[in-house]
């Protein structure tokens, strides 16, 4: 099952600096080499809530390939160009699997409440 990287991120003064800039530059070879790919990048359209800054979304094959490639030697060794130019939210979450829909999964929630509620 897919997993997916998502990024809320700030640049000081909106525009990459030299780092920020040697980050991108090399940040796209470490997430390849993990089976990452990007799905969406850039300015954000607010619907509801405020989102100050830009979003980030990559796709991995699963939460094994990403995590792996967050704690690899090679994206650790470029992660202080991200962390140390940029205020970053970052967060791995597993897609849902075939035929998941909302609906059903309030219904795994209600049979939960209903079995607890008959134990009690």
């Amino acid at each position: 099952m897919s997993a997916y990287l998502i990024n809320h991120l700030r640049l000081p003064g909106g525009v990459p600096n030299e780092a920020g800039l040697a980050y991108l530059e090399q940040v796209e070879d470490t997430v390849t080499a993990y089976g990452g790919k990007w799905l969406a990048q850039g300015a954000v359209q607010v619907v509801e809530g405020a989102w100050p800054g830009l979003a980030v979304l990559l796709e991995f094959p699963g939460m094994t390939e990403a995590r792996n490639w967050y704690e690899s030697p090679e994206y650790q060794k470029i992660l202080p160009l991200r962390v140390n130019n940029a205020i970053s939210d970052l967060i791995f979450v597993d897609g849902v699997g075939p035929g998941f829909t909302v609906a059903g999964f309030a219904q795994q929630i209600r049979s939960s409440i209903a079995a607890s509620d008959a134990e009690s």
